[in-house]
């Protein structure tokens, strides 16, 4: 499974260059079944990302470019009459896929937002009074401008906790600049891609992860950080339950990335950032993570 898991990463890596960590981090909270959030600055690579992510593991994928006039029902899909059946026949929208890239989330109304915050937790969807299921796996990928940036609908804190992780890609490497000045074409890279696991295979990887060990002493680390985030006055709101659990989770789903099937401190130390910054509301910018500096700093390991 370790060869899979690399294999996979290798692969990415030929499309995404110099941002291992970031591809690392993305698969992590892949396996963990929950959903990414990647702030940052247009033009750094997050659909190259998503989309390379997508081919290498066999899944489908959909983009859906958020903008102020995207409605509810341009996402889930509706309700049309059919003249030859003469009755309604549900048409499915973007969020039927595997892999959904909701490009620039902060660009569409909080009415749009809401749908698939709704569509993320319940993996399905009501349309008048019918259930559909949302495939499995069901992985969104939502990026978001800086707030900073004109023509923003900021997401509400208590939506961001919807996301298990936010990740930053940052600016290249000087070597991996270079190679895309010099044509790095990574249209036709994508395109070559083949997928690494079978669908099973993924979801066999899936399972693995509560099944990574976790000793008592890690155990007891992870709950002297969460108490820490609530009894300091420099955050504005301690972690919630569900962080504590989202740490723990990433942190045993990184072990297994990385290969191995107990929990290493540097394990949570690696997916704290991910994890709790946006949970704590912690600064936007790119690899600027003060709050998690800090509970690394202070909070005693063992």
């Amino acid at each position: 499974m370790t060869t899979l898991i690399q294999r996979t990463i290798d692969q990415i890596g030929t499309v995404v260059l110099g941002k291992q960590r970031q591809i690392k981090l993305a698969l992590t909270c892949l396996l963990c079944e929950g959903h990414l959030l990647i702030e940052d600055l247009p033009g750094m690579g997050k659909t190259t990302l998503s989309h390379a992510i997508a081919q290498s593991l066999g899944l489908s994928y959909n983009r859906i470019q958020f903008t102020s006039d995207l409605l509810p029902s341009d996402l889930i899909g509706i309700n049309l009459f059919d003249r030859n059946k003469s009755e309604f026949t549900f048409h499915k929208g973007p969020l039927f896929a595997q892999i959904v890239l909701a490009d620039e989330i902060n660009r569409s109304t909080p009415k749009a937002q809401s749908a698939l915050l709704e569509a993320m937790e319940e993996r399905q969807i009501s349309v008048e009074g019918t259930t559909y299921p949302l495939p499995r796996p069901f992985f969104v990928i939502a990026t978001q401008n800086p707030t900073e940036q004109s023509g923003t609908f900021l997401l509400p804190e208590s939506q961001m906790d919807r996301f298990f992780m936010r990740i930053h890609l940052g600016y290249p490497t000087p070597e991996a600049e270079r190679e895309l000045l010099l044509g790095h074409d990574r249209t036709a890279l994508l395109q070559s891609i083949k997928p690494c696991m079978s669908q099973e295979e993924l979801s066999s990887l899936q399972k693995l992860v509560p099944q990574v060990k976790c000793t008592g002493p890690l155990l007891d680390y992870v709950q002297r950080i969460i108490s820490f985030t609530r009894q300091n006055a420099e955050f504005k709101d301690g972690l919630s339950p569900r962080g504590g659990i989202a740490l723990l989770r990433a942190a045993k789903s990184w072990a297994l990335v990385e290969g191995r099937e107990h929990v290493l401190p540097d394990d949570i130390q690696a997916v704290l950032p991910s994890v709790v910054e946006h949970r704590l509301g912690g600064s936007s910018k790119s690899d600027h993570y003060p709050l998690s500096t800090k509970i690394i700093r202070e909070v005693e390991v063992i």
